[in-house]
């Protein structure tokens, strides 16, 4: 590929991480921090507003890694959201470091909990998990653990929307199954 040519697909891709990178650093609603900071971070509104910001950010990466239409899209998003995390105004000068840690932490525990075929159904492994970073009772499957489990599940169809939007959706001839585009190895 030219150079020139290579340059604005990169510069396109870029633009289109841009964007859906900013829809998952949307501020969380109010009233489900509210909710959050009641039910389980024991009335600290600041740290359940951040378990809700990590919650879509790492749920929005997952998306990107599970449903983009190429490889390159996640790693692309992933490098957006780092730089946003640098960019972040909610972010405390010299904090950068420690907000990236504490994002990888979830990322690795919303991804296991998306993953896990044995046990609770996911919207209560994930409700569990969003309970268990904001310091709440998450043994029980109770109404808050459904209600965040439902939370976070919107949080995932919203990235979803949102991967779709910026970079698009797959599409595919109506009268070929999506298993015959698939070059068949060893022919």
């Amino acid at each position: 590929m030219p150079l020139f040519a290579r340059w604005k697909a990169e510069r396109d891709l870029q633009r289109k991480a841009a964007a859906f990178v900013a829809v998952l650093f949307a501020e969380p609603d109010p009233a489900d921090a509210q909710w959050l900071a009641s039910s389980a971070t024991r009335g600290d509104l600041d740290h359940a507003q951040w378990e809700l910001r990590y919650a879509r950010r790492a749920l929005g990466l997952i998306a990107a890694q599970r449903d983009a239409l190429d490889d390159l899209t996640a790693s692309i998003v992933a490098r957006e959201i780092a730089e946003a995390h640098a960019r972040d105004n909610n972010i405390a000068a010299g904090m950068t470091e420690t907000a990236e840690r504490q994002f990888n932490a979830r990322l690795s525990a919303y991804r296991e909990g998306l993953a896990a075929k044995a046990g609770a159904p996911t919207p209560i492994r994930m409700g569990q998990t969003l309970f268990a970073f904001a310091g709440g009772s998450f043994r029980r499957q109770d109404e808050n653990i459904v209600r965040a489990g439902e939370l976070l599940g919107r949080y995932l169809a919203e990235a979803n929307e949102a991967l779709r939007a910026s970079f698009g959706t797959a599409a595919l001839p109506e009268n070929v199954p999506p298993s015959a585009l698939v070059e068949k190895r060893g022919a």
